[in-house]
Parts: structure tokens; sequence; C-alpha cells
């Protein structure tokens, strides 16, 4: 059985390891990165199928790759993250792209990943 990659690039480590224990309870396999440039690189070592990204990030503003890793990764399913950036509509006409706003509940995250 092929387990669901979920790659998290967020420098806030308590946060990561959060919404990795959420993951995995699920039989997802969780990779993590703490910074944009290793989490780059993880998006083309890993191929995940489902992506969060922070924002603000210690060497980038992790939302400014958004169009570079659709164009690399048309199938990923990204969750933009930050608690810090006013929603956005600059996605909208993307169906796998969604704006989450932190604190992450786990009912919001139950209710976009029932399986």
């Amino acid at each position: 059985m092929i387990k669901v990659k979920v790659l998290i690039i967020d420098d806030e480590e308590d946060f990561c390891m959060i919404m990795k224990s959420y993951f995995e309870r699920k039989g997802m396999e969780v990779f993590l990165a703490f910074n944009l440039s290793d989490g780059l690189n993880s998006i083309k070592e890993k191929i995940p199928d489902i992506l969060f990204l922070d924002n603000n990030l210690p060497d980038g503003e992790g939302w400014d790759k958004t169009m570079d890793i659709l164009k690399e990764n048309p199938s990923l399913k990204i969750n933009l993250i930050s608690a810090y950036k006013e929603k956005t509509n600059e996605y909208d006409t993307f169906s796998n792209v969604s704006v989450w706003e932190k604190p992450i509940s786990i009912r919001k995250l139950e209710a976009a990943f029932a399986q």
C-alpha cells in the first residue's frame, strides 16, 4: 500500500510535531523542513502529495514560491499557512491551493482530511 506523503515546511517545530503526529495517526508518511531552502529540496526529493507551506520562514517567504512549486508539481495539494499574512484571493482559481490561518484547529484538519 502506497502511503500519502505530507511535507510540512514551517520553522515552528512544535507546530510541525503536532501536525506530524496528526497525519501519522491517519497513516500518512510525514516529512518536515524548518526553512525554505530545505523545504524546496524536500519537495524535489520526497515528491509529496500534500504540502503545508508557511509564509514567514527564516530564509524567505514561502508563499512567494507557490507559483514555482505549482509549475513543477501541478497536482500537488498546497496548503498555505500563516499567522501573520492576511487572507488572499490570489489563489482562488487554483483548486489545489488553500490558505489556512494559524492556529489550525483539529476540527478544521478533520473537515479537510477526513478518511
